[in-house]
């Protein structure tokens, strides 16, 4: 059997049956009856028929009804299809805004005075009559006006609801865009330094291996430790990925105690690092460390990559309680014009210094050398930022 068609059943419901049921009311179901007068059925249908289209014309169906009923009230003729201008009050009031329901309501209270004046008893009848219709009536506009709000209400709150989730998603879009650009970043730092430094190990160890076979030993000893710790930091780092990854604290962050010994390592690769630090660092925060300590690995990182034989470079740190800065300069042993490079090194130092409301500048000093600067300003730290 085939399905009755999407919207029959609401239509059927909210608009055929209340105008059936208002014409049965005043063709004589519960109330008087004009029964043999063709002009009393027309008008029971002029003021029934309208009631289909209330949904989709409030305050027209309304209009439509309350003619209706003046051409009543003009023939003289009593009857019960009256409710329905309380029916079409009552849609007015719930689908309308409330300066249309008032208007309709104004209306409506004058066929109230109009029928009360007519039909009322003698004695008395017309206060009773005006009184007792005119509560009816404002009974059934505010029950109008109390669906319409509820429903804007509900709307309100569905509309409320889908923006938030609209924002959940949209934020949530942004934390695993940030969250891939702090991993890039940090395997960036991690894959460059590491396999800088065994490269520059590696070349040594072959250059040494006939000449001096422990210096060559040791170099291997170094490649193999640089190693290792690649490897834990690439565990640390993407161990947020993996469920069943050990607890972090296996693999602390590296902060500004371990420079001494990046400075140790970098010295093995080749480049003679000295470090200087100024100030307490036990106050910084552990993110802005490991910022510290990645800003200075890139930096080392660059200068070992371009830097010839017998180059130096000096650090200073300098901690407060409310910044830190870092420098980390050569002294010119390195290319003496660096090209513009392809990668992302610069530009990742740049956007750790920035989460820290800070600024980054590397170039060269003038006459030789190159220079990199970075002030983290620790009062407007990003969360989260590394």
């Amino acid at each position: 059997m085939a399905s009755a068609p999407e919207g029959l059943l609401p239509f059927l419901a909210h608009d055929v049956v209340p105008a059936a049921a208002v014409f049965l009311l005043g063709a004589g179901i519960g109330g008087p009856v004009h029964q043999g007068s063709s002009g009393g059925l027309l008008l029971h249908l002029a003021l029934a028929l309208p009631l289909v289209w209330r949904r989709r014309a409030p305050l027209a169906v309304f209009s439509a009804v309350a003619a209706a009923a003046f051409v009543q009230w003009l023939t003289g003729i009593e009857t019960m299809a009256d409710a329905a201008l309380l029916v079409a009050l009552y849609t007015v009031a719930s689908r309308s805004t409330l300066r249309r329901t008032l208007t309709a309501a104004l209306v409506l209270e004058a066929g109230i005075l109009l029928a009360a004046a007519r039909w009322s008893a003698p004695e008395g009848g017309f206060l009773r009559s005006v009184v007792f219709l005119t509560a009816i009536a404002v009974a059934v506009a505010v029950a109008g006006t109390n669906v319409r709000l509820r429903r804007s209400h509900l709307t309100s709150l569905e509309d409320r609801a889908v923006r938030l989730e609209r924002e959940r998603d949209q934020r949530a879009r942004l934390a695993v865009a940030s969250e891939r650009a702090r991993i890039a970043r940090e395997m960036h730092d991690i894959v460059t330094h590491n396999l800088s430094v065994m490269v520059a190990l590696a070349d040594g160890a072959v250059f040494a291996q006939h000449r001096s076979p422990d210096r060559a030993s040791a170099a291997m000893r170094q490649i193999s430790s640089t190693g290792r710790q690649a490897i834990a930091d690439m565990r640390r780092v993407l161990g947020v990925l993996r469920a069943d990854e050990p607890d972090e604290a296996r693999h602390p962050m590296p902060g500004i105690e371990q420079l001494a010994a990046l400075a140790d390592r970098m010295g093995a690769a080749g480049l003679s690092a000295t470090l200087a630090l100024e100030g307490e660092s036990a106050g910084v925060p552990v993110t802005a460390q490991l910022t510290v300590y990645r800003i200075v690995q890139e930096a080392l990182t660059n200068i070992l990559k371009h830097a010839s034989s017998g180059a130096r470079a000096q650090v200073r740190v300098r901690c407060s309680s409310d910044a830190v800065t870092v420098d980390v300069t050569d002294d010119g042993h390195a290319a003496a014009a660096r090209p513009p490079s392809p990668g992302h090194g610069i530009l990742g130092m740049r956007e750790r210094a920035a989460a820290y409301g800070g600024v980054l500048e590397a170039g060269p000093l003038p006459g030789r050398g190159w220079r990199v600067h970075a002030t983290l300003n620790l009062g407007t730290a990003e969360s989260g930022a590394a």
